[in-house]
């Protein structure tokens, strides 16, 4: 299955490609080489898992693929669109339009509702409000959280903040979902729910979701697991037996 997977993908058009991707950072005049020639294509609907130690690139990968970075060398592609060419507003609408993010603390606003804490980046994107109201208890219903909508983040567990938190990354539609470390402050049961609703987005609203983790047990999840050690894909995992859908694509 693995090899067929492969050469699915390989007659697809990714969501997201990196070319030789490089990045150095320096401390004073110490180069520390984050990145040392990534070559990555991620798909439509996968859901893949990030693994390696401390230091070994993951979060560096993730801020990139993100726009909160720029590579010292190499290309990245979002959708055909070279980012290294692109202004900081064009990746401003970029990351609104395109890329939704979920933290291990959740991020959410402690003021607000559920139902506003996903409302929130439609409003910033200037949707109409019958558009947000549906789009919200839409995300809502997908994780489970419709009798939740009015309760406040101190009034909901850890779990339940970050299916919200996955909920509002998915607001604006985005053909990408980057997650850090998302269940990294929950128990085992908490963080299987949290997966759950991930692969569950990746499936319904066909995104592509990029989780770095250093729980094998989320990976096991994933379609494909990418291991990195010092700045390189050192190894690729396909996970047999997930989504057809994947496989066949």
């Amino acid at each position: 299955m693995g090899e067929e997977h492969l050469i699915a993908r390989s007659r697809l058009t990714p969501v997201v490609e990196m070319r030789n991707l490089k990045k150095t950072y320096y401390l004073g005049e110490v180069p520390v080489h984050a990145l040392r020639g990534v070559n990555l294509r991620l798909f439509s609907g996968e859901f893949v898992a990030i693994m390696g130690p401390s230091g070994s690139g993951k979060t560096t990968l993730l801020n990139l693929i993100g726009t909160f970075d720029k590579p010292t060398s190499g290309k990245i592609y979002i959708e055909g669109k070279d980012l290294t060419k692109m202004g900081e507003e064009e990746l401003t609408a970029l990351r609104r339009n395109k890329i939704g993010f979920i933290f291990q603390f959740y991020n959410l606003i402690p003021v607000l509702t559920a139902f506003e804490n996903v409302e929130l980046p439609m409003l910033i994107a200037g949707r109409p409000r019958g558009e947000r109201v549906k789009r919200v208890r839409e995300l809502l219903g997908l994780v489970g959280l419709s009798s939740r909508s009015d309760h406040r983040p101190d009034e909901l567990s850890g779990g339940e903040q970050q299916r919200v938190a996955i909920a509002r990354a998915l607001a604006n539609r985005p053909s990408i979902i980057l997650a850090d470390e998302p269940t990294g402050d929950l128990d085992t049961k908490t963080g299987a729910e949290v997966v759950r609703a991930l692969r569950l987005a990746a499936e319904k609203e066909n995104v592509t979701v990029v989780v770095v983790t250093h729980d094998p047990v989320v990976a096991q999840k994933a379609d494909r697991i990418l291991e990195i050690r010092d700045g390189k894909i050192r190894r690729e995992r396909v996970i047999s037996g997930k989504r057809g859908k994947v496989a066949g694509r």
